[in-house]
C-alpha cells in the first residue's frame, strides 16, 4: 500500500539535547542542565552542593543527600549546555530539513525558557520570541511543527521546591504554561504532544536493581498528576483553537516478546505490557484507568489520591492521536538466561532471531509492524511514529560522513517498509519522524559519539568541535525517500 499524499515525513529532536543556550535569553535551570556526560561504560551523574556547601555527584536516579541541591559545578562537562547549539543555528538547520523535504519537524519547547522557575506570573518574553522565530522559519518552508510540551526538562526550581510532579500543584503550573503557549502560537502550531515518553517511570522500576518500593508508589502518583495535567491541556488546546491536534507520546510501545512459548512467559509479557504501556495509554486515550489498574495498585501498595475532578478531567481530555518511540524490541522470560540485551527502555534476554547494534539494541523492523497493529487494534486512533533510528559511530571523511554496516540507510529503509506493510494491514499511520534527524546529545549516555542524524554535527564527546554541519549519505537517501513518498528506497 503506498503512503498517502499527505503523509507527514520529517524528523525529531528535543530542546534539552540539541538547543543549547542554557543560560541565554532568560532561560532557567532544568534538571538536565546539571547532568554530566557519560559513555557506554561510564554513567552520567547529577552534580550537587550538600547542606554544608560541599560539592558532590550521584548517578542517574539516585537521590541526593538530605539538604543538598543540584548545581552546576566547575570541573565538570555538561553536554546539554551547548549541545549542538540549535539556539543559534536554527535557521541553518531548518534550511537543511527543508532541503530534505520535511513536511513536519518534531521539536520541544523548554518550559524553562517560558517560565524560568515555573512559578512566575508572567512568561519570559525572550523565550516566547525565540520559539516564535523558530516556528516562523518552519512556516517559511512549509514545515509543520510537532511540539512536545515537556520533554524531560521540568524547571529545576519545581523539582527542588515542590518535589516535581509528585506535588499536585504542578498541575496548575502546567495549566499556566500550556495556556500561554497555546495562545501565543495559535495559527503557528497545530500538532502538540503533552509529555515525552510519559510512561518511563513505570519502566524504570524494572531497569534499576533494588528500586525502592516507596519510589514506585510515588511514581504512580506523579504519573496520575501528569495524566490529569495532560487531559486538561488537551481540553484547553481544543478550546483555544479547534484546529489543534494533541497526542500522547508513549515510550517503547508494546514491543516485548515472550522468550519462549511457556504460558508463564506469555503471561509475564502481558503483565509487562499492561503495566508499562497500556496503563498509561488507556488513561490518556480512553479517559479512564483500565480494568487491570486495581490489580497493579494492589501489587505495589499504591493508594492514589484521585479527586472527582480528576475523573472528569481524564474523561474530557482524551488525546486525538497516539504517538510512540520505536527503536527495538525486547524479550521477557521466567526462565534463567545467559545473554541479555540493551535498548531504549527495552532490556532483557537476548533474542536469538535478531541482530544487535554496537550499543546492544536489537534490529527488528518486523517489530514495528507488530506494534503498529497492536496499537491500532486497541485504540483506533491516528498514529505517528515520532522516534525511530539507529545510534552508531559515523565514519568521517573530509566533508563526507557515513555510517558503516549495519548502515543507517538500511535501518530506516527496513522500518519504512514495515510501516508500509502495517498500513496495508489497515493501520492509520499519519507520519514518521526519525529520531535525531540531526546529530544531538544522547539522552542515555550524554555522548555525541552515538549519532542518529542525517546531518553530521562536528562536535565531540568532550565538547570540542566546530559545530559545522555536513550532509551524510543518509541525508540524500532520505531526501529521495520523501520526494518519492516512500516509493524509491534504493
Amino acid at each position: 500500500m503506498p503512503f498517502p499524499k499527505d503523509f507527514l515525513w520529517g524528523g525529531a529532536t528535543a530542546a534539552n539535547q540539541c538547543e543549547g543556550g542554557w543560560n541565554e535569553g532568560g532561560k532557567g535551570l532544568a534538571a538536565s542542565d546539571v547532568q554530566t556526560a557519560g559513555s557506554l561504560t561510564e554513567p552520567r551523574y547529577a552534580t550537587y552542593i550538600d547542606k554544608d556547601g560541599n560539592p558532590g555527584k550521584v548517578m542517574g536516579f539516585q537521590p541526593l543527600p538530605e539538604g543538598a541541591h543540584r548545581a552546576v559545578l566547575p570541573g565538570y562537562y555538561y553536554p546539554y549546555h551547548e549541545a549542538i547549539d540549535f539556539y543559534h543555528h536554527y535557521k541553518e538547520d531548518i534550511a537543511l530539513f527543508a532541503e530534505m523535504g520535511f513536511k513536519v519537524f518534531r521539536m520541544s519547547i523548554a518550559w524553562t525558557r517560558i517560565y524560568p522557575n515555573g512559578v512566575e506570573e508572567t512568561p519570559n518574553q525572550a523565550g516566547l520570541d525565540f520559539y516564535r522565530n523558530v516556528f516562523l522559519e518552519l512556516k517559511k518552508y512549509g514545515i509543520e511543527p510537532l511540539v512536545t510540551i515537556q520533554h524531560y526538562d521540568v524547571p529545576l526550581y519545581l523539582e527542588e521546591t515542590f518535589g516535581g510532579w509528585k506535588n499536585r500543584r504542578l498541575i496548575e503550573l502546567f495549566d499556566r504554561y500550556t495556556e500561554t503557549i497555546f495562545r501565543e502560537y495559535k495559527g503557528l502550531v497545530k500538532y502538540w504532544l503533552t509529555f515525552n515518553e510519559i510512561n518511563v517511570p513505570l519502566m524504570i522500576k524494572d531497569l534499576i536493581p533494588g528500586y525502592p518500593a516507596e519510589n514506585i508508589r510515588q511514581d504512580f502518583q506523579l504519573l496520575h498528576h501528569q495524566y490529569v495535567a495532560s487531559a486538561r491541556a488537551v481540553k484547553r488546546a481544543h478550546e483555544i483553537d479547534p484546529e489543534n491536534v494533541v497526542g500522547c507520546m508513549i515510550g517503547g510501545g508494546p514491543s516485548t516478546y515472550p522468550l519462549t512459548c511457556d504460558p508463564k512467559d506469555v503471561l509475564l509479557v502481558q503483565e509487562k505490557l499492561q503495566e508499562g504501556i497500556y496503563y498509561t495509554a488507556d488513561a490518556m486515550a480512553k479517559g479512564a484507568y483500565p480494568y487491570f489498574a486495581p490489580k497493579i495498585w494492589k501489587k505495589y501498595g499504591v493508594n492514589l489520591d484521585i479527586t472527582p475532578e480528576d475523573v472528569v478531567n481524564l474523561q474530557q481530555g482524551t488525546v486525538d492521536m497516539i504517538t510512540y518511540s520505536y527503536y527495538s524490541t525486547s524479550c521477557a522470560t521466567t526462565h534463567p538466561v545467559t545473554e541479555t540485551a540493551g535498548g531504549n527502555l527495552n532490556m532483557g534476554p537476548k533474542n536469538p532471531y535478531l541482530t544487535y547494534s554496537e550499543w546492544g539494541w536489537s534490529l527488528d523492523p518486523d517489530g514495528l509492524r507488530y506494534t503498529l497493529n497492536e496499537i491500532e487494534s486497541r485504540y483506533d486512533l491516528p498514529i505517528i511514529i515520532v522516534e525511530n533510528g539507529l545510534g552508531a559511530v559515523d565514519t568521517v571523511e573530509p566533508e563526507h560522513p557515513h555510517v558503516p554496516a549495519p548502515s543507517r540507510i538500511a535501518y530506516v529503509k527496513a522500518h519504512v517498509q514495515a510501516m508500509e506493510a502495517a498500513m496495508a494491514d489497515g493501520v492509520d499511520l499519519r507520519g514518521y519522524t526519525p529520531w535525531g534527524c540531526i546529530d544531538l546529545v544522547s539522552a542515555s549516555t550524554g555522548e555525541m559519539k552515538k549519532r542518529y542524524g542525517f546531518i553530521y554535527v562536528d562536535k565531540n564527546n568532550d565538547g570540542t568541535g566546530t559545530l559545522k554541519r555536513y550532509r551524510k549519505d543518509s541525508f540524500y537517501w532520505y531526501k529521495k525517500c520523501i520526494a518519492t513518498n516512500g516509493e524509491d528506497l534504493t
